[in-house]
This record gives C-alpha cells, sequence and structure tokens, in this order.
C-alpha cells in the first residue's frame, strides 16, 4: 500500500483542545501531557480534516518528505 503524500503537522501555539483528536478518522492524534497536539505519522492519511475543525488554526497540511 501506498503511503499518503500529505501529512498534518501543529503548531506551537496549540492550546490542546482535543477538537482534532476526536476529528481523526485514524485516530492519528493524540494530546501529550494536556499541552500540544502529536500527529502519528506511521496512522495520518492527512486528509485535513483535523485542520480544519482546529479552533486556534495551527494545524496545517503539508507534503511528506521522501526519504530514500
Amino acid at each position: 500500500m501506498n503511503k499518503p503524500t500529505k501529512i498534518a503537522l501543529v503548531g506551537r501555539e496549540c492550546v490542546a483542545c482535543g477538537c482534532c483528536v476526536v476529528t481523526c478518522p485514524k485516530e492519528a492524534i493524540s494530546i501529550d501531557s494536556g499541552v500540544i497536539a502529536l500527529i502519528d505519522s506511521e496512522k495520518c492519511i492527512g486528509c485535513g480534516k483535523c485542520s480544519r475543525i482546529c479552533p486556534a488554526a495551527v494545524i496545517t497540511i503539508a507534503d511528506r518528505r521522501i526519504t530514500v
């Protein structure tokens, strides 16, 4: 199976509200110590749902870097 070409990235301004956690269809997001959302790069499909729901507008969708 091909790896998705996009991934979600969380900015430092994250307020850890949890909206992204409940929105993610792949359960790829968790809140670390109640401080910031973390993205599991193995699970994230880059769909953008978390970015659209983020009230702080700190989640962006970016191209994955392809490493050899």
